[in-house]
């Protein structure tokens, strides 16, 4: 079952600006020393990178539908890559209570991110999702 949907669009050339006019003070604030390491490995795109993650917390706090208003922190939302290079959306803090929250009794949540990015744009849809649980073992009866 759909527990929640958020999207966001964010424009590049804001962040690449609030990069340059406030810097680190910027990026400690929003995003996670692992986020700070992917954007610095691809330094042709570090705006693009940023954008993009910022699209994502974005549109995970409005599929947690509390919106970034609420008590949710930037940084307790946080883009990954798998090996495979698709995005994971992890939470931490207070977006992880929202998500236990909003979670019913017998389910898990998984959140759902996909990011793209053309230039000048970055965009960013999270589906928050709960699975039921299952205490059958496979293959037994």
């Amino acid at each position: 079952m759909i527990l929640g949907i958020g999207t966001d669009l964010c424009n590049i050339d804001r962040i690449e600006g609030t990069l340059a006019r406030f810097g680190d003070r910027f990026l400690n604030r929003v995003f996670t020393e692992r986020e700070q390491k992917k954007a610095a490995s691809r330094p042709r795109a570090i705006a693009a990178t940023y954008a993009k993650r910022w699209a994502a917390k974005e549109a995970c706090s409005k599929a947690l539908g509390t919106g970034l208003r609420m008590g949710i922190a930037w940084r307790d939302m946080a883009v990954t890559n798998l090996r495979t290079g698709q995005p994971v959306m992890h939470v931490t803090g207070w977006a992880a209570e929202r998500l236990a929250q909003m979670t019913p009794p017998g389910h898990r949540a998984v959140i759902h991110v996909t990011l793209t990015d053309d230039h000048p744009w970055a965009q960013a849809f999270v589906v928050i999702e709960a699975l039921p649980l299952t205490d059958a073992t496979p293959g037994v009866a």
